[in-house]
């Protein structure tokens, strides 16, 4: 009788659960059973798990076998078991020392031949194994970056079981042959899932994604980008089509600051376990930029799907940009789910199969058309949508939804002497960058002692009693309240952008100025302040 025991993980969304791999010879009629609460492609590991140790060069025990994983209350699923059963088997039949694997953390799927074939959420899986104490992970050779990203952790990169048999027995390694140069490698296969990530692209920095200085005037809306990139505030762009919105929309990603070690690994996880993180890039270092079509369901935007619920567009958008073009056209259940992820900064999906809570900061963009037609603005452009029409496209957008929107900016079509390029062209977006992480750097040695790191974040409370604006500043704001302009968390949201932007002037805190610069932008109505960023005012 032989009983070894080895560990792998079984994420829940983007958090891991180490499971313990126990195996366990006993004499009798040859079987193979697996327990643990497995799902059908775990199951289905016991006759990938024989070919290969087979195929490995490897005896397969022939008595019963129980393979267990414990504890057996946590569902587990998918392939990546089967690097873990393997050795625990090779162990229990003393292939192998079972002592070698005991404290080993494996991740990975085998096919019949012995490979071994990298699986999604290796990142996840590796911090799971890290924090639980373990410090030896085993992994596909294509994913062993990716597992390097968590410090504090021996990783071994393998490409086949034979090699993983030869480390432990400590007999020389054998060589696998590589993939011929110019054919696709089929193990990446199962990195990346098609469909998996619903518009979603992992943006490029200034010099290489779109730049701003591309979309000709619209100074005011160029304004107001350069204010929710410095302070992560949600922005609605309006107006007829073609006056640029979806430009704008585009460029936000590259003056977006580079993501922090401690956010990319967020990001990073996140995109791991969608499977749409590119094979070579194991750490994303820029802000990524999801932007699903309008017909995207609410399970595609907040997450969902069979069993243990996936990331969604809004966590896949973390620590970056959810664009939502044609707005108005996304159904009014979905829109209305993005509310309390604007708030909390973070989704709890609750399934059959589990509870997951994944993470959701992003900044949410919006673009929408006036009316139906998206003439309703123009003066003499033939707009024949009747008034009720209007009306009810234009409430597609909740109130509760806008409310959350610190940024609201009429786009007003180019004019002739702007798109033929005889008005002033606008920053580049490397420009614009630099004085967004100036600001942001501004913020962030103010808020140092605090959770918070963007004046997005700032509760109302805080805002309010210890980040306190210049003296006699908030005069245009009390009046909007009192007119019924400004709800309470309006004017919060108003106090947070003229924090933005007193950061962007190098004011140590907000004036009059700000909070009448934060006040047009969120009612539209205008206050006097000058149209450019660096201008003053």
């Amino acid at each position: 009788m032989g009983f070894a025991r080895t560990c792998s993980v079984a994420l829940i969304g983007v958090e891991g659960v180490v499971v313990e791999v126990q195996a366990d010879l006993e004499p009798g009629v040859a079987a193979f059973t697996l327990v643990g609460l497995p799902d059908k492609s775990l199951s289905e590991s016991r006759d990938r798990v024989r070919a290969a140790v087979v195929n490995a060069g490897a005896e397969w025990p022939q008595k019963k076998l129980t393979v267990g994983l414990s504890p057996a209350s946590v569902p587990k699923g998918g392939a990546g078991f089967d690097l873990a059963i393997a050795a625990a088997v090779l162990a229990a039949a003393e292939r192998v020392d079972p002592r070698t694997v005991a404290d080993l953390v494996l991740i990975g799927e085998l096919g019949l031949d012995g490979r071994v074939r990298p699986v999604r959420g290796v990142l996840p899986a590796v911090l799971a194994a890290a924090d639980a104490g373990y410090r030896q992970v085993v992994v596909p050779e294509q994913t062993a970056g990716e597992a390097s990203l968590v410090p504090g952790v021996s990783v071994l990169g393998i490409r086949s079981l034979r090699q993983l048999i030869a480390v432990l027995t400590d007999e020389p390694v054998p060589e696998e042959p590589p993939t011929e140069e110019g054919r696709p490698d089929a193990m990446l296969a199962g990195l990346l899932v098609p469909g998996a990530g619903i518009g979603t692209g992992l943006s490029a920095g200034p010099t290489e994604g779109p730049d701003l200085a591309d979309v000709a005037g619209q100074h005011g809306a160029r304004r107001a980008l350069e204010i929710a990139a410095a302070g992560g505030h949600h922005l609605l762009l309006s107006g007829p089509p073609g006056a640029g919105k979806t430009m704008l929309a585009e460029r936000l990603p590259g003056i977006l600051p580079p993501l922090t070690r401690q956010e990319s690994l967020e990001v990073t996880a996140v995109h791991s376990v969608a499977g749409i993180l590119p094979p070579g890039e194991p750490l994303v270092r820029r802000a990524p930029y999801c932007a699903p079509h309008h017909s995207a369901t609410m399970q595609s935007l907040v997450g969902g799907g069979n069993g243990i619920p996936r990331p969604g567009a809004v966590s896949l958008a973390h620590k970056g940009v959810l664009f939502l073009d044609e707005a108005p056209e996304f159904s009014t259940k979905s829109l209305d789910a993005l509310r309390q992820p604007l708030e909390s900064g973070h989704v709890v999906i609750a399934r059959a199969a589990g509870v997951v809570r994944l993470p959701a900061r992003f900044l949410l963009a919006l673009a929408a058309n006036p009316c139906p037609c998206g003439r309703h603005t123009l003066h003499g452009a033939g707009c024949e949508c009747p008034p009720a029409l209007v009306r009810r496209y234009q409430a597609r957008l909740s109130g509760p939804l806008l409310d959350r929107v610190d940024l609201r900016v009429e786009v007003e079509p180019v004019t002739r002497s702007d798109l033929l390029g005889h008005g002033s062209r606008g920053d580049t977006s490397a420009t614009v960058a630099d004085r967004v992480r100036e600001a942001r750097a501004r913020a962030a040695a103010r808020l140092a002692d605090t959770p918070w790191t963007v004046n997005s974040e700032i509760p109302g409370h805080e805002l309010r009693t210890r980040h306190l604006a210049a003296p006699g500043a908030l005069a245009a704001a009390e009046r909007d309240i009192e007119r019924g302009l400004l709800t309470a968390r309006g004017l919060d949201r108003v106090l947070r952008v003229a924090w933005t932007s007193a950061d962007l002037a190098g004011r140590d805190r907000p004036d009059n100025r700000d909070i009448a610069l934060a006040l047009e932008l969120r009612t539209g109505i205008a206050r006097g302040v000058p149209t450019t960023t660096g201008e003053t005012r």
